[in-house]
């Protein structure tokens, strides 16, 4: 599962307190898996098998001062699995993914699922025992334990990315004696019941769990001193504070870090929960309070809103990578005082302190940075209103407070801007290219002094009324008056429209001799109504729109376009204009292969004959369509093809030129014979060349052959169609010679009977 982390614009910065007691969170809180607010705290899974769930607070803070957090967390209500793990990874990872669920929480690798992206710290309040194991591919574990379970322990495992790392640093047996235990009378277990139990949230009651987290940047060495520490309760009325984890965690940390929660159930399961996290800086001690300025050689300007900001310049800053992340406002120091204290008011920027309203007008401060807005109300002309301001930084270290003073003044009658010799409701104009404008500010007001812009940036030496307004834009003109007060004008666009694409093949040909052209037809998406089209002949003579539909001359041509509403045409495109001066004729001849016969006068063409058609047009032809009457075709230029049937077929070829010019022709071929049939007048058995009786056939699919004597006697019969025929003899004796008779029986090709019959000469 992953989540792609955005930079939001909402307020950002320590301390980052999150209660999850109603259904609202921080826009900085991100929420995955089967996370959700229920009842109150922050749900990561039910008690359900194979869940997961994640938060992570998008906030990075300087690892220079290292980071303290606290939270309930609520393990109840299933059988026993998994567990939760608290984390921190580097904040400037550009993709955020969670570890392996199951036994590595979400946290560490598992098999060939990878780990959290570019971790730094994981800490596994581990019920089921996984988490402190070598199992589904972790790297350490409890000493001799292997991928034994160790059930209610919390682990520590080091930074990873991908499938490196996440290696096991420490853990210990809450349950359990022992240098990896704890004494006796600090024991107790991860989750605070089993099936049918609820939270627990009162800390006299058994079962309260709290974690405190600290990272404290360790002196001496490279990373943290880190110390955890838990409120819990194992009997009524007596909560105590175990000390789990006190050492030194020797990781160089990333320049930045963020911090999350993620939670897993497997084939066993728990409800997992947290509450009332509050995340701060470790090392308090390091930081100093931002120092803001007093304010008092400011103007406003009545009944409209004024713009100001407190930079990082002007401000002081004293922490490292801080920021203002917001500015509070106050009626007097007296309010500023009473708020001293509340860690997660200061952490909040309170929305109630973000606008300040007084009768001489609104204060609103922007919703990050050291921007604020002032909209005077009418009526207090030459006042002065007075407020005080905090500015916290990102680390949730606030200012002691300063004052704003504003001297509220008179605001000018409002600006516009007018297009020379166009009407003054127009404020949208095109133009070509370099074709200038001017602009005039007006109103009814002298003003002192100009600011022309052009996409909202300043126009250099505009402190003038009117400007020449050459490149396309958006323009605007901020007016002073004589006390310094501005009015805006609405704004006016220049556009200098791209010209319109304009495409036209490089030849365009005329197929037939002494025809005309109608070029208009050669342009892909010709539009007369939103562009004027504009041809210029050899001779020079311009010719416009319809006028291009009757070109009868063959030459160099120039095309140009532009819009409808401007005078700039466009680069002119070249082209060929070609009419032919002798038409494309196409022509084909055809015959029986290596025969010459073509038709019924040369004997006819068989259904099995193999056809050559042979082109006989021009030249310059190049491509050939040969279409055969039979559903079938070529593109070869002489193709040979065989019809299988008798019929009258329309033989048509399509040719085409290098000019792209095409020409047709038609020819009929007709195959009118499906069989032949020739019988010999007779046959010498005694000579080699001529020994058998058989007729020559064509076209035939089944014979029988039948030979008889004067007086009707049969001497010879076959049906085999490759027969020899007959030899002249009976019961191996040669037949004297003599007349003899034959009578054949054929079936054709194509499915028809034939019957012949007749005398024929044994010649001896």
């Amino acid at each position: 599962m992953f989540s792609f982390l955005i930079e939001g614009k909402a307020q950002v910065g320590f301390p980052y307190c999150e209660k999850f007691t109603d259904n609202s969170t921080q826009s900085a809180t991100v929420f995955g898996g089967n996370a959700r607010i229920v009842n109150g705290a922050l749900r990561l899974t039910d008690a359900v098998n194979e869940q997961n769930g994640y938060i992570y607070i998008d906030i990075p803070f300087s690892s220079t001062y290292g980071i303290k957090a606290e939270f309930e967390y609520f393990s109840y209500g299933g059988n026993g699995a998994d567990g939760i793990v608290a984390f921190l990874f580097d904040a400037d990872t550009p993709v955020f993914n969670t570890g392996g669920f199951g036994g590595s929480l979400g946290y560490a690798q598992r098999g060939n699922q990878v780990g959290l992206s570019r971790a730094y710290l994981g800490i596994g309040f581990d019920e089921y025992g996984n988490f402190g194991t070598t199992q589904e591919g972790k790297i350490g574990g409890f000493a001799g334990i292997g991928e034994s379970l160790v059930p209610n322990s919390i682990v520590i495992r080091g930074p990873g990315n991908g499938l490196s790392g996440y290696n096991f640093i420490v853990g210990r047996k809450t349950m359990e004696p022992g240098n990896d235990g704890l004494r006796a009378s600090d024991q107790f277990p991860i989750s605070s019941g089993g099936p049918g139990t609820n939270r627990v949230t009162d800390p006299n009651l058994p079962g309260y769990r709290k974690v405190f987290l600290d990272l404290q940047p360790d002196p001496f060495g490279e990373g943290y001193f880190l110390t955890v520490k838990m409120l819990v309760s194992t009997e009524a009325n007596n909560p105590r504070m175990v000390t789990i984890f006190d050492r030194p965690y020797n990781f160089p940390a990333p320049k930045n870090l963020k911090i999350g929660f993620t939670a897993s159930t497997g084939g066993l399961n728990n409800i997992h929960e947290i509450r009332n996290l509050i995340v701060e800086v470790s090392n308090e001690d390091g930081l100093s309070n931002p120092e803001g300025v007093d304010i008092d050689d400011k103007a406003s300007c009545e009944g409209q809103e004024n713009t100001y900001e407190i930079t990082p310049a002007e401000a002081t800053l004293p922490n490292e990578n801080s920021s203002i992340r917001c500015l509070q406002f106050y009626g007097s120091l007296e309010d500023i005082q009473a708020e001293e204290g509340d860690i997660c008011s200061q952490a909040r920027c309170r929305p109630e302190n973000r606008v300040l309203v007084l009768p001489q007008g609104t204060f609103r401060a922007s919703d990050t940075g050291g921007e604020f807005t002032f909209f005077p109300n009418t009526g207090f002309t030459d006042q002065t209103v007075q407020v005080y301001y905090t500015i916290t930084d990102n680390y949730g270290k606030t200012s002691s407070g300063n004052y704003i003073k504003l001297l509220i003044k008179e605001s000018p009658e409002p600006v516009s801007i007018l297009a020379q010799g166009l009407d003054s409701t127009i404020d949208e104009l095109r133009r070509c290219e370099g074709d200038p404008i001017i602009l005039r500010a007006v109103g009814d007001e002298v003003y002192v002094k100009h600011e022309w812009f052009r996409d909202d940036i300043l126009i250099p030496d505009s402190d003038v009324s009117e400007i020449q307004a050459i490149l396309p834009g958006v323009y605007k003109v901020i007016a002073y008056n004589s006390k310094s007060c501005p009015t805006e004008s609405s704004v006016f666009t220049l556009i200098n429209p791209p010209l319109p694409s304009l495409v036209i093949s490089d030849t365009v040909v005329g197929c037939e001799p002494g025809m005309s052209l109608d070029v208009r037809e050669f342009i892909p998406g010709y539009d007369e109504v939103s562009y004027d089209y504009q041809l210029e002949t050899p001779g020079g003579e311009l010719i416009e729109n319809e006028g291009m539909s009757n070109i009868s001359s063959s030459g160099n041509f120039l095309l140009r376009i532009k819009h409808k509403d401007l005078d700039c045409w466009s680069e002119p495109k070249a082209f060929e204009i070609i009419i032919v001066t002798q038409s494309l004729q196409a022509n084909f001849d055809f015959e029986v292969q290596g025969t010459g016969i073509k038709g019924d006068e040369d004997g006819g063409i068989f259904p099995d004959d193999t056809i050559q058609f042979t082109d006989l047009s021009p030249d310059d032809v190049v491509t050939w369509s040969w279409d055969f009457g039979d559903g079938t075709g070529s593109t070869d230029q002489n193709p040979i093809h065989i019809h299988g049937k008798k019929g009258v077929f329309q033989i048509v070829l399509t040719i085409t030129d290098e000019l792209g010019c095409v020409a047709e022709f038609a020819k009929e071929l007709s195959i009118t014979k499906s069989y032949r049939v020739m019988f010999p007048t007779g046959f010498t058995p005694t000579l080699e060349e001529n020994r058998f009786f058989r007729p020559k056939v064509r076209g035939i699919a089944q014979m029988e052959i039948l030979v008889f004597n004067l007086w009707g006697n049969m001497l010879f019969r076959t049906n085999d169609l490759k027969t020899e025929g007959w030899d002249g003899k009976v019961n191996g004796e040669l037949m004297p010679g003599g007349n003899y008779v034959y009578r054949v029986k054929m079936v054709t090709i194509d499915g028809e009977s034939v019957e012949q019959s007749g005398r024929f000469l044994l010649i001896r």
